[in-house]
């Protein structure tokens, strides 16, 4: 058997990046950044969501992105629907918009 077939175990630092909030927690991560929590030194790790800011864990509507990332998702969706609309791409989009809406009508009366 390999000597060195995993990566040793060691305590580690979550931090979410939305809260602030960290905890520390086994893992076996291997990280170069370090931060000292209640007198000891640990790796650090920046989570984006833990149970401090995940909607279900903290009975709240919205998510709260501090990474960018609907921000982005929003940017490059409206890139490509820019780029449709300048290959001419818009007709056929609404052609199948009012058809399934007629035929949402169509179906309920």
């Amino acid at each position: 058997m390999k000597k060195k077939g995993h990566p040793p175990y060691q305590e580690v630092l979550f931090v979410d990046s939305a809260t602030g909030f960290s905890f520390v927690c086994g893992s076996t991560l291997q990280l170069k950044e370090r931060q000292i929590y209640e007198g000891k030194e640990y790796p650090v790790y920046k989570a984006s969501i833990t149970s401090a800011s995940h909607p279900f864990f903290t009975k709240d509507k919205k998510l709260v992105d501090s990474e960018g990332r609907v921000g982005k998702f929003m940017n490059r969706y409206a890139k490509k629907i820019k780029k449709k609309q300048e290959e001419g791409h818009t007709e056929i989009v609404e052609n199948k918009v009012s058809k399934k809406a007629s035929s949402k009508k169509t179906k309920k009366t």
